[in-house]
């Protein structure tokens, strides 16, 4: 039975039962498959890597194994800067895509201004079609819908916790310099715009009405936002993102 010896480095290891970590792993190549399907076998998605090399040199998901091959494959962390990469570059102001168990993570990235499509109600394909027609970075805790063919920039979110969360997506994909705090509706994704106190006036608390004169509207779904004690923290919180890049 022909085999070919996979290693996988950095945190690609992330989806490996614990005593396969870090060591060679012996597959079977026996059947006309290619290396894509096989890395994908072994738990790993194709979203998560990046370069594949087999014997010292650099190859395409297409490649088929035949048997005895050294392969290493590299997450875009570590991946050799004379490899072929495989991994799309994400544009410079993504937009995301994030699947049901991911929503205080959108709502996160929507308060620092990026275009976040959440759903809770759709399938696995459905997300992965609408990844691909809207050209959507998708982010995920689900690995088998990372596997689906249709998607090809994504990320497997490791933390557990919501700000968490944003801190490693954040990382990932370098978004610093596109912050734009307070500029999307939190709600429904739709953009904040100034608004006139007087035109709102009669939908204000009596204490908001006396104390607060400035307002933003959802141009979407007309939710109205404005400067209270939560402000300050979040401010906070975005200087730490920014003091915190780490950029590819």
């Amino acid at each position: 039975m022909a085999s070919a010896a996979f290693q996988f480095h950095d945190r690609l290891n992330d989806f490996l039962p614990p005593a396969s970590r870090d060591g060679i792993l012996s597959c079977n190549v026996s059947r006309r498959a290619s290396i894509k399907d096989v890395i994908e076998s072994l738990g790993i998605p194709h979203t998560e890597v990046d370069a594949i090399l087999v014997d010292g040199a650099s190859v395409d998901f297409d490649h088929i194994l035949t048997g005895g091959e050294r392969v290493e494959i590299y997450p875009w962390t570590t991946a050799p800067a004379v490899a072929r990469h495989l991994r799309p570059l994400p544009p410079s102001c993504p937009r995301f895509l994030l699947d049901a168990q991911l929503g205080r993570l959108a709502r996160y990235l929507r308060l620092l201004g990026f275009d976040c499509h959440y759903h809770n109600d759709i399938g696995d394909a459905e997300l992965a079609a609408r990844a691909d027609e809207q050209g959507r970075i998708l982010l995920t805790r689900d690995r088998n819908l990372l596997k689906r063919k249709r998607i090809r920039i994504a990320h497997y979110v490791r933390a557990d916790a919501p700000w968490q969360q944003v801190e490693e997506v954040c990382r990932e994909f370098d978004l610093a310099p596109a912050f734009a705090p307070f500029t999307r509706c939190t709600k429904c994704n739709g953009r904040l715009v100034a608004v006139d106190k007087t035109d709102i006036i009669d939908r204000l608390e009596p204490l908001t009405r006396r104390y607060v004169e400035d307002f933003l509207e959802c141009e979407s779904c007309g939710q109205l936002y404005w400067h209270g004690s939560h402000v300050s923290p979040m401010e906070e919180r975005v200087e730490r993102l920014k003091a915190h890049r780490s950029p590819r």
